[in-house]
Order: C-alpha cells, then sequence, then structure tokens
C-alpha cells in the first residue's frame, strides 16, 4: 500500500466554532488550454463557469444494461449486505449504496478504465487519476431518502484528507432520472468558494453520515443566500446520461417517494498529485473503501 504525504498547509479551514466561508485558491481545470482529450475547449469553459457539465448519452442503451444487471446483481447479493462496504437504508433496511464497486467487481472496473469516462477526468485535472472513492447508488421509489446540500470536498478534505480541490466526480444513470424521482441538483457556480461547517467532527461519523449527514452540512442562511446567486439546476435525463461536477460543488437530492427507481453509479477521480494526507479535521482517516489511501493511477 502507498504511504501517504506527510500532512500540508490546510487551505480550507472546517468543522470549527463557527461557519468560516473561503475563496477558492484552487484552479477548477488544471489541464492547459487545447489539452486533448473527450471534452471540446467549449465544453470546459462551460465546467469551468459552472461547476458541472451534463452528457446525454455517456454509454449506450446496451451498455446501460450490462450495468444494470451487475448493480442487481450485487445489491441481491447476500454476502454484499453483510460487506462493511455496503450502506442500508435507515427506513426500509434495503441497500442504499455499496462502496469500492470498481475493486469487487470486474464490470465496473471496465468503466473506471473506459476512456470516455477517466479521459475526461484526465483533462480535467490535468495528470494522471485514481480513484479515491466508486459506488453504486440505489434509491427505490416509494420512499427512498435524499442526500442534504453538501459539498464533497468538505468531507474529502476533512475526513479523508484531501489538500487541494483537484478531484472531480461522474454520475452515470442507470435508471431514467426524472424531475420527480431524487434526482440530483447542483447550484451553478457554487464552487468558487469553499463554505467551512461549524462543529466538530463525531468519532466514526461515516458510519452516520452515509445514510444521514449531520457533519459538514452548511447552515440554512448560507445555503439560502447561495440559492438566491447561483440558483438551483435539476438534473433529468435517461439512462446512459452522466453529469460530471467539481469536488466542491455545492448539490444535493431530496427524497424518492414515486414509483419509479433512481440508481446510478458514481466514480470519484482524484489527481495522482494530490494524494491524500492525514484528515484536516478528523481524528483518524475514514476506511479506504470510502476514501482511497492507495494512489494507484488508472490505466
Amino acid at each position: 500500500m502507498t504511504i501517504a504525504p506527510e500532512r500540508t498547509a490546510d487551505l480550507y479551514p472546517t468543522r470549527g466554532t463557527s461557519e468560516v466561508i473561503t475563496p477558492r485558491k484552487d484552479p477548477v481545470v488544471w489541464s492547459q488550454p487545447g489539452t486533448a482529450g473527450p471534452f471540446r475547449p467549449s465544453e470546459l469553459s462551460d465546467f469551468e463557469r459552472d461547476g458541472f457539465f451534463a452528457i446525454g448519452e455517456l454509454l449506450t442503451a446496451e451498455e446501460v444494461a450490462v450495468y444494470r444487471t451487475e448493480l442487481d446483481r450485487l445489491v441481491g447479493d447476500p454476502a454484499m449486505r453483510a460487506n462493511p462496504r455496503s450502506i442500508v437504508e435507515p427506513k426500509s433496511q434495503s441497500i442504499r449504496s455499496v462502496f469500492e464497486v470498481h475493486k469487487i467487481s470486474e464490470v465496473f472496473a471496465r468503466l473506471v478504465s473506459d476512456p470516455r469516462v477517466v479521459g475526461r477526468a484526465r483533462q480535467i485535472l490535468g495528470s494522471d487519476v485514481y480513484v479515491h472513492q466508486s459506488r453504486i447508488n440505489v434509491k427505490p421509489g416509494f420512499g427512498a431518502s435524499g442526500f442534504y446540500w453538501h459539498s464533497d470536498f468538505e468531507t474529502w478534505h476533512a475526513e479523508d484528507g484531501l489538500p487541494n480541490m483537484r478531484t472531480v466526480s461522474v454520475s452515470i444513470a442507470l435508471t431514467e432520472n426524472f424531475d420527480t424521482n431524487g434526482g440530483l441538483m447542483i447550484m451553478p457556480g457554487s464552487h468558487r468558494h469553499f463554505v467551512g461547517c461549524e462543529g466538530e467532527t463525531p468519532k466514526d461519523n461515516y458510519k452516520r453520515s452515509l445514510q444521514m449527514q449531520d457533519a459538514g452540512i452548511p447552515s440554512d442562511q448560507v445555503l439560502t443566500d447561495m440559492a438566491d446567486e447561483h440558483g438551483i439546476r435539476l438534473f433529468t435525463g435517461r439512462a446512459g446520461s452522466a453529469t460530471w461536477f467539481d469536488c466542491n460543488a455545492m448539490h444535493g437530492s431530496g427524497d424518492n417517494i414515486t414509483p419509479y427507481p433512481r440508481s446510478n453509479v458514481f466514480i470519484v477521480f482524484n489527481s495522482v498529485e494530490n494524494a491524500a494526507v492525514d484528515p484536516f479535521a478528523a481524528p483518524v482517516p475514514r476506511p479506504d473503501y470510502i476514501g482511497a489511501r492507495e494512489f494507484t493511477p488508472v490505466r
């Protein structure tokens, strides 16, 4: 296992005695203009401005069917339910998420190394990349709970030790995303400021936060101010569509009370030049299957 580098300066303080807003100190797009890759220059410019970019069809219908079958296999496996990588829905007691799917599934490992996927990550981050986190999210109909407003980087910085905002996520829809079944919402442009949240990190916070997040949540006033300034974008699309978004974009999703499930595969790429150090606001790092401590580039 690769040893994490020594702790670096904390550019984004959080989990203190008060809420602190820090202007972003890092680029959004790290590659040089003209760098070859799947994104066109105009698309990278849109990503830099908004903090996200949506793609109507990243995967074909045939490919979606393969990944859906694999998702159903993992969620239906009793051994997987007992695995600590699985997070169980508090109300229904059904599986909500399965982490580190690129290591436990050859099918999802192939998706991670697909040039349409990893190529875009390299293009945004301007370097080789490794997988900081991967998971499948299952939001079945009739009551699956959502994810409250948050910046992923706040948690990855505080609890995993990522020093800089050089991380990008992709959410790939494996079911249709309607405007009613708990889809992803992002505040465009919110990635330009970091919200350092109030309050210490509870012990073993990850055990609760992956079901219902408490620590690392901005105040109602800050969320209101950000929504007033940036607005809120709700993402819909067919199965196979994808949304790339910056690690510091303020985002969340609502409950799914419709009959229609919403499932996706979620992959987080981090630059190999931004490897995790000791956590900045937690006593120990989260488990490796949630925040990787091994930094081998995706090939």
